[in-house]
């Protein structure tokens, strides 16, 4: 690791939890330089949703780059857009009734959400935001105002304007009626936070730690923008492009917002790309009020247009859906009853498993680390860490899915035992 600690900036971060030298991926195989393999229960932080190196979408790669297709175009048309568009169109935008405009943004999530708030802002003549305590939507100021963690909001270094945080309907304020008092809010003529352009939400809050909004919560929400002359924002970085079963995490709800950001997963290949929709009464844009060099990224087209057929081919919703009922049986029936402190949700294919009930805060790291040593790569996320999030690529076969909950199994086991956390022993 010599020439990564000389060279690198200490600002790197998963490699310290996931110390090798890495090699080669398959599927939902990591292979090490020391010769070692690793399921994968990580998916590139959700931008590896169809697996490492798939098949189907890199031969539409390869065969891109041996033809001498267009590398990079900044906005100008190119063939490889115009499939992906009509592709996209075609396939997920038409069968759910949504006409939203596609715009291309930065290379990055935290482009798209700089544009939903500019766009937002531009829109409605009002420079606030709501989002919600728990929320992650970026680490550039515009979105890193948006993102609650006090640990990333003092990194920015500058004061954070423009966006006030809302109670969201689970996680840290239980039985708190969050719509209500939004309402209040914006009724009441000395609540003193002015109306904002936007809300933006996670359905499910991921980093946040599987904080899931409620379906009856996310419709008086739609109705209370609408009510109120806000445009709502969903935020599908991580929980969208299948990751929830559906193609979008907000369809559960049958809510349409007005706009929405895609990126990870959404190039097949985890090559960077991110979109942001929006309705077209929205497109209020004049040329290049908001550009970037990589929003062209001409690959990224190719292996998102050959990721959605290959969802479409497979049946891949419905895949995620059989593989869903095996974790959250797994997790109820083998997890929680190692420790009647732990909880478990989750939807789709990101799960986490609760350890804030325990009085050891360093529970969840000894988890994913006992993990690391037995072949399981998994990260940790919420507050203080405290959630052990289950996130395998949406293609993982079955015994590879399996394998890995037995390795996740041994290692709460086994961790919970040396920190004496059995009822019993309690």
């Amino acid at each position: 690791m010599n020439t990564f600690e000389a060279l690198e900036s200490n600002v790197r971060s998963y490699c310290r939890s996931f110390p090798d030298v890495f090699v080669r991926a398959k599927g939902s195989v990591l292979y090490a330089q020391s010769g070692k393999s690793y399921i994968d229960f990580f998916a590139g932080a959700g931008a590896l949703n169809y697996g490492h190196n798939n098949d189907f979408i890199k031969e539409r790669l390869i065969h891109y780059l041996q033809s001498d297709g267009i590398s990079h175009g900044l906005d100008m048309y190119t063939s490889a857009k115009e499939t992906f568009l009509q592709t996209f169109s075609d396939k997920i935008l038409k069968p759910r009734g949504l006409n939203h405009k596609v715009q291309f943004c930065g290379p990055t999530g935290t482009n798209a959400v700089e544009a939903a708030f500019k766009l937002a802002r531009k829109v409605k003549g009002r420079t606030g935001i709501f989002a919600f305590i728990g929320a992650f939507h970026g680490m550039s100021l515009g979105s890193l105002a948006a993102t609650s963690s006090l640990y990333h909001r003092e990194a920015g270094g500058v004061p954070l304007h423009d966006v006030t945080f809302m109670p969201f309907p689970v996680g840290f304020i239980d039985g708190l009626d969050t719509i209500g008092y939004m309402e209040a809010i914006l009724t009441d003529d000395h609540s003193g936070i002015a109306k904002p352009a936007a809300i933006i939400l996670e359905t499910i809050q991921a980093e946040g730690g599987l904080n899931e909004a409620p379906i009856e919560w996310l419709r008086q929400l739609r109705d209370l923008c609408d009510r109120h002359d806000i445009l709502l924002i969903c935020d599908e970085i991580q929980v969208g492009c299948g990751r929830t079963g559906p193609f979008f995490s907000f369809e559960r709800a049958g809510i349409v917002p007005d706009m929405a950001v895609l990126s990870k997963s959404i190039s097949g290949y985890g090559l960077p790309m991110s979109i942001l929709l929006l309705k077209p009464e929205l497109d209020v844009w004049k040329p290049a009020e908001h550009n970037g060099t990589f929003r062209g990224n001409q690959l990224a087209f190719v292996g998102a247009t050959a990721a959605l057929e290959f969802r479409e081919q497979t049946g891949l919703e419905a895949e995620t859906e059989r593989k869903a009922k095996f974790i959250e049986q797994f997790l109820k029936e083998q997890i929680l009853p190692i420790d009647s402190r732990l909880t478990v949700r989750g939807r789709g294919l990101i799960w986490g498993i609760d350890t804030s009930g325990s009085e050891d805060e360093t529970l969840s790291k000894a988890i994913a680390s006992r993990c690391y040593e037995l072949g399981l790569i998994i990260e940790r996320a919420g507050r203080n860490d405290a959630v052990v999030k289950l996130m395998p690529a949406l293609t993982i076969p079955m015994e590879e899915l399996a394998k890995g909950c037995e390795i996740l199994k041994q290692a709460v086991t086994e961790c919970c035992a040396s920190n004496l956390l059995q009822p019993e022993l309690v």
